[in-house]
């Protein structure tokens, strides 16, 4: 059994560059170009879609030098690669959303994710999701008042219309590294039936091997769905 949609919670960027003895931000510009590798990994299980857990509504929380530098990061880092990778976007025919409060990000990104979403929207061989902005719990919240606002009651199809990720399938399987086992408020209306994989290894650390490890769990696995 092969998952068509894989979600990530790429945890631990700070832990590794305090473990290496390395400043913070290195850790986390590690983290997002490790994002390039599992695309390929992807790729070779021939997994149709990626989801990657960037940046939360918690994270603004942080200290302001922090937000900041990480804000910094996602425009240049992030966008780097995604620039490098154009022609295998094109090549590999991958579409790139990326998911959540996009609008509480500085214009300047918010203008570069958008121009990356254009260029990609017309490819449908592969999907990859950033989410950014995002928090389950006020996505949740959103789609409760967007409910609110039509005046009328929905059922859980109508209410899935309203969540973020409208447009795009439950995950198969999550995946969260770092050996934390928790789910952070990470697509909990989503997830509710996904299969949940948790790594001992820091993110930047996660392997070929590592990924693939997990997918053999999860071909081991029997889904129930609940029931």
């Amino acid at each position: 059994m092969k998952p068509y949609h894989i979600a990530i919670i790429p945890d631990g960027n700070r832990r590794w560059a305090k473990k290496k003895g390395i400043d913070k931000r290195k850790g986390y510009e590690i983290g997002i170009r490790h994002i390039g590798d599992v695309l390929k990994w992807c790729r070779q299980k021939k997994i149709r879609m990626l989801s990657m857990w960037g940046f939360s509504t918690e994270n603004f929380k942080r200290p302001k030098d922090e937000v900041g530098a990480l804000f910094e990061l996602f425009e240049s880092n992030l966008m780097k690669i995604l620039e490098e990778g154009k022609e295998s976007y094109r090549k590999y025919k991958v579409r790139v959303r990326f998911i959540g409060r996009k609008d509480l990000f500085p214009r300047e990104i918010r203008e570069k994710l958008e121009a990356v979403e254009r260029k990609t929207e017309k490819n449908d061989k592969y999907f990859f999701n950033v989410f950014l902005g995002y928090g389950g719990r006020q996505e949740i919240l959103d789609a409760v008042n967007a409910a609110v606002k039509r005046g009328r009651r929905v059922d859980e199809k109508e209410f899935e219309k309203l969540l973020y990720t409208s447009e795009i399938p439950e995950p198969d399987m999550v995946i969260r590294t770092s050996g934390e086992q928790r789910v952070s408020g990470f697509l909990p209306w989503q997830a509710a039936y996904s299969e949940w994989y948790f790594s001992p290894k820091l993110w930047p650390d996660f392997s070929r091997k590592d990924f693939f490890d997990a997918l053999g769990e999860y071909a081991r696995r029997k889904r129930r769905y609940g029931k």
